[in-house]
C-alpha cells in the first residue's frame, strides 16, 4: 500500500553479472559494463547498471505487491501531466525468472544530490526550484483522498475520512514509539490538544492532490545547466498517494531547519504558497504534518539508537520546536 510506513526492506542480496546481462539482453540494452549498489535511497532495493547502450537504475525485490506497478503509474502520469524530469521509460519485468522476484529498470537521470556547500544565492535558487516542482506535482488534482488501487488504477478512499486516517496514523506511531523511548502522558496530551485544535481545518479542506510523500534530498537531483541550477530529476514514488499537498513540503523544511537555514526554509514556503488558491488554515494543517513526520523520525531514531539531539529531551518539547517553527514560516 502506497501510504503505509515500511521500515524493513527486502534488499537485493547478491546479484551476479550473468543475471544483469540476461536482464539487458531481454530488453536489448547492450552489454554490461559495470554495476554498483546505490548509496542513497530505496532501502537497499536499487543498483546502478551501465551498459554499452546507457546508464540505468535497477530496482528489485519489491517490498509489497504492486510497489513497482504503482510507481510506474505515478512516473508515467507525472511525465504526461508535468514538465518535471522523471525516470521514463519505466520498464517492469514480472516474470521472476532471472532474479526470483520482479524488478524495474529505468534510465539513470543526470545530476547530483543537494549538498550543503552551496552559496546563499544558489540555496535560494534551489529552494525556489523545489517549491515550483512540488507545486507542479500538486496541479494533479483529484476528487478523493486515498491511495492508488493498482488493480483498477482508481483511488481507494482512506477509511472513515482523511482527517481520521491522518490523526489515527499519528497516534499509532506515537504509541509505537513507546516501545523504544519514554513517551509520557503529558506528551500524549500535547499531541491530542494539537489534533483537536486542527480538526476543523482538516475537515474543511476539500482539495486533494497527488502527494509524492517523500520529497527529500535523496530523491531528487540538481544540475548546473546553461542558465544555472535546475532540478534534473525526481524519483522514488513508493510513498505517493492523494491528500493535502502541503505535507510534501515538510521533509525539505525540516532539512533546512536542521541545517540552520531558516531563511531558505521561509523562501521555500513563500514561493510555494504564492501560487496557492486555497490558503485557509495553512498554519494548523502544516503543524500537524510536521508532527506526523517528527513522530516517525523520533520513533525510528530511538529504535535504531541514532538520536542526533539531546536524548533526555521530552518528545513534546522536542517536536514543539519544529511545529512552532514551521507555523512561523507562514507569517
Amino acid at each position: 500500500m502506497t501510504a503505509d510506513i515500511i521500515f524493513s526492506s527486502n534488499k537485493l542480496g547478491i546479484i551476479y553479472n550473468s543475471q544483469l546481462q540476461s536482464m539487458l539482453d531481454k530488453f536489448n540494452l547492450g552489454k554490461l559494463i559495470s554495476s554498483q549498489i546505490t548509496e542513497i535511497g530505496a532501502m537497499g532495493q536499487t543498483m546502478f547498471v551501465s551498459s554499452t547502450k546507457g546508464d540505468f537504475v535497477f530496482k528489485g525485490n519489491p517490498l509489497y505487491p504492486g510497489q513497482l506497478v504503482e510507481e510506474k503509474f505515478f512516473v508515467e502520469n507525472l511525465h504526461k501531466r508535468t514538465n518535471v524530469a522523471v525516470p521514463i521509460p519505466y520498464i517492469i519485468d514480472d516474470s521472476e525468472q532471472i532474479f526470483g522476484w520482479s524488478y524495474s529498470l529505468m534510465p539513470r537521470l543526470q545530476g547530483e544530490h543537494l549538498k550543503a556547500n552551496l552559496n546563499l544565492d544558489e540555496s535560494y535558487k534551489i529552494a525556489e526550484l523545489i517549491a515550483k516542482t512540488l507545486y507542479t506535482f500538486h496541479t494533479w488534482k483529484v476528487n478523493e483522498f486515498g491511495e492508488l488501487n493498482t488493480k483498477k488504477f482508481d483511488i481507494i478512499p482512506f477509511k472513515d475520512n482523511y482527517t481520521q486516517w491522518l490523526f489515527n496514523r499519528i497516534k499509532f506511531w506515537l504509541e509505537d514509539a513507546k516501545k523504544y523511548s519514554e513517551i509520557t502522558e503529558k506528551d500524549f496530551e500535547w499531541v491530542e490538544t494539537l489534533l483537536v485544535e486542527s480538526k476543523e481545518a482538516f475537515d474543511n479542506f476539500s482539495s486533494p492532490t497527488f502527494v509524492m510523500g517523500d520529497f527529500k534530498p535523496g530523491n531528487f537531483l540538481i544540475y548546473m545547466g546553461d542558465s544555472g541550477w535546475e532540478i534534473s530529476g525526481v524519483f522514488d514514488f513508493t510513498n505517493s498517494y492523494f491528500a493535502d499537498p502541503i505535507s510534501d513540503l515538510i521533509k525539505m523544511i525540516t532539512y533546512y531547519l536542521d541545517n540552520n537555514d531558516r531563511k531558505i526554509a521561509k523562501h521555500l514556503v513563500n514561493v510555494y504558497c504564492r501560487e496557492l488558491e486555497e490558503k485557509d488554515d495553512l498554519k494548523k494543517r502544516i503543524k500537524v504534518h510536521m508532527l506526523h513526520q517528527r513522530v516517525l523520525d523520533w520513533g525510528c531514531a530511538k529504535a535504531m539508537n541514532k538520536v542526533t539531539w539531546d536524548n533526555e529531551l521530552p518528545f513534546s518539547k522536542w517536536v514543539e520546536v519544529y511545529t512552532d517553527s514551521v507555523s512561523s514560516l507562514l507569517e
